[in-house]
């Protein structure tokens, strides 16, 4: 028995890394897992169907909104439904700013966020109790040289967010998770030595994305969840800092003596996206 027996999941971004961590350990709980990506899907899903677990494949990008409504629909016409979407498929893009390439931003931008907004929206209309699991990042907090990237991670953080709230009265739940790991996409990040090893391996990551799709979380919808093979924590989404100054009105002098002050800023560059 699995604490996913019996569950329809679909994982995106699948044929590989984190996605096939994500997709192997929920069949290994019970559930029936549709593995989408644009290469190595059927590889996945054939392996999960050989370890005795029940898989299909789903080929393309979820940046096609065509193919992101099959892969539901393929999910609801071979399980009788859908119980939990991992919203995993991404990419990633390293550059100072003004090496930025408008095709590569696009590319991220359309995978990262549309492909999730594509998939959830989708499964939104389907879906009456279950789990969306979105990954998002740490470097949604900011990372230098890394701008599509985190503010695709920042939009998938905020519509996290916003669909918790919506979906909460269809019972359905929707988290976010910002995991570290060595996978293919690490071998691109030029930090890559300081931020994690050959050792981190993917699988160490999944546990979490299974007890999120189980009804073990039932309780818990909108949060945005750091996870290291060490260390587990919430992240809070923007809100106001304290302190909050007032006054009557606000001069120049006055607005350049808070910010020397009571409202000094942290440099440029803080690496808190790495904790």
């Amino acid at each position: 028995m699995g604490i996913l027996d019996g569950k329809a999941v679909v994982v995106t971004g699948a044929g590989r890394g984190l996605g096939e961590a994500y997709a192997r350990h929920a069949a290994a709980e019970g559930a029936r897992v549709v593995v989408n990506d644009v290469a190595g899907a059927e590889e996945v899903a054939g392996a999960i169907r050989a370890a005795g677990g029940e898989a299909v494949a789903h080929e393309g990008s979820v940046a096609d909104p065509e193919r992101a409504a099959s892969l539901v629909r393929l999910c609801a016409d071979t399980y009788g439904g859908l119980d939990g979407l991992v919203n995993n498929a991404g990419v990633t893009h390293f550059a100072h700013p003004w090496d930025d390439d408008p095709a590569v931003l696009r590319r991220v931008v359309e995978v990262n966020v549309l492909g999730t907004l594509y998939c959830g929206t989708e499964a939104a209309r389907v879906m009456r109790g279950g789990s969306i699991v979105n990954v998002v990042s740490g470097a949604m907090l900011g990372r230098a040289d890394a701008a599509a990237y985190s503010a695709s991670k920042g939009a998938v953080a905020s519509l996290t967010l916003s669909w918790a709230g919506a979906l909460a009265e269809r019972e359905v739940r929707v988290n976010g998770v910002a995991p570290l790991a060595w996978t293919p996409m690490m071998e691109l990040d030029p930090r890559r030595d300081g931020i994690s090893s050959p050792g981190q391996t993917p699988d160490l990551m999944a546990p979490l994305v299974t007890y999120l799709l189980s009804d073990l979380s039932r309780a818990v919808t909108g949060h945005l969840v750091r996870f290291l093979p060490d260390k587990l924590h919430l992240i809070a989404q923007y809100a106001v800092k304290q302190p909050v100054l007032e006054r009557e009105a606000w001069d120049v002098p006055a607005i350049a003596e808070a910010f020397a002050g009571a409202l000094e800023a942290e440099p440029p560059g803080a690496t808190r996206w790495r904790v």
